[in-house]
């Protein structure tokens, strides 16, 4: 055999054996075994805690019948929610302005308790709702009309949430910015476990107009991106699902609900976040909330705004289940 055919042959085999030793490489870095499996929850009994909140409804809306479940050791809805709103620079904003940490727990301590007692069958898990992007009513050097909360005072809300073992919800108040540009700057905490999200369509200026002057809106974009956001952070860091919650109290506050995504790594909240009198809040719950469903539902309760007007009452835990879908989320402000 020619001299020359030989030496070629064998340098064709040792190439073949080289990139047969790079392929091996390359397949043991993907090597599928090496991937965290996903688990998800018991279909059976998520199913069943979903019917048990519908609470008898008979509209075909609830409960929702999703082909997408939750990640193991999702939150919701083996667990309700009973969070205390605001910002610790405000009075105004809602009740975790108004007091010093160990008298806010003893009144959050309270209504915990209510809440255990009209529904002893779901157990209750406290939270630190915190306002971390804020609206303004100036402008601001970059001229959106929001205010960025320093990292100093959101770790002040989650020492308050430590206290009590809480969890964290981070709120957003977008005004002239976008979600886009304010919820990557959070990630420093939402990729902490006990940390989630919160965004509000009220401050949302898409059309330019100022911040208290007119209820703002988002979209399924708005939201979508949130949750997509989430549920890459729940991947990456191995997490368990993150909770979304969005404010909604009017028709134009959220836009084409029906094309919301869901995530097995997220779980959606739309929180009825008016104020006014039971029969008022009842009838933005049903329009807003019970029409129009997404996954979960919430409810907000204002201490003071809620006694304006007549029959300057408060509703209670046991009035609130007996809605149709029960909120698995309550709000305090």
């Amino acid at each position: 055999m020619n001299k020359h055919f030989i030496l070629f042959a064998t340098s064709i085999i040792l190439l073949i054996g080289c990139d047969n030793k790079k392929s091996n490489s390359n397949n043991k870095s993907i090597n599928p075994e090496s991937i965290p499996k996903k688990i998800y929850v018991d279909t059976l009994t998520y199913k069943s805690k979903l019917e048990l909140l519908a609470n008898g409804d008979t509209s075909g809306l609830w409960p929702i019948e999703s082909k997408v479940y939750p990640l193991h050791a999702a939150i919701l809805p083996y667990k309700r929610i009973v969070a205390y709103y605001g910002n610790l620079y405000s009075k105004k904003m809602g009740v975790l302005g108004e007091y010093p940490p160990k008298e806010l727990w003893k009144r959050l301590n309270i209504e915990l308790e209510a809440w255990k007692k009209a529904d002893p069958t779901t157990p209750v898990l406290p939270a630190i709702h915190y306002i971390a992007v804020v609206a303004q009513g100036n402008p601001g050097k970059d001229g959106k009309y929001r205010m960025r909360m320093p990292q100093r005072q959101i770790d002040s809300a989650l020492t308050i949430a430590k206290m009590g073992n809480a969890i964290v919800f981070l709120d957003i108040q977008v005004a002239h910015s976008t979600v886009k540009d304010e919820v990557p700057l959070l990630e420093k905490y939402l990729k902490m476990p006990q940390v989630h999200l919160g965004i509000d369509p009220e401050f949302s200026l898409k059309d330019g107009s100022l911040p208290g002057r007119k209820i703002g809106t988002m979209d399924q974009n708005d939201v979508n991106f949130c949750s997509d956001y989430l549920s890459k952070l729940v991947t990456k860091y191995n997490l368990s699902p993150k909770i979304l919650v969005v404010h909604r109290f009017t028709q134009g506050m959220l836009r084409n609900h029906s094309q919301i995504k869901l995530h097995p790594e997220v779980q959606i909240v739309m929180n009825m976040d008016g104020w006014g009198e039971p029969v008022l809040k009842h009838s933005t719950y049903i329009r807003y909330i019970y029409r129009e469903p997404v996954q979960f539902t919430g409810f907000k309760l204002f201490y003071k705004n809620d006694l304006k007007k007549a029959p300057h009452k408060m509703l209670t835990p046991l009035d609130l289940m007996k809605l149709k879908p029960q909120p698995i989320y309550i709000q305090y402000q």
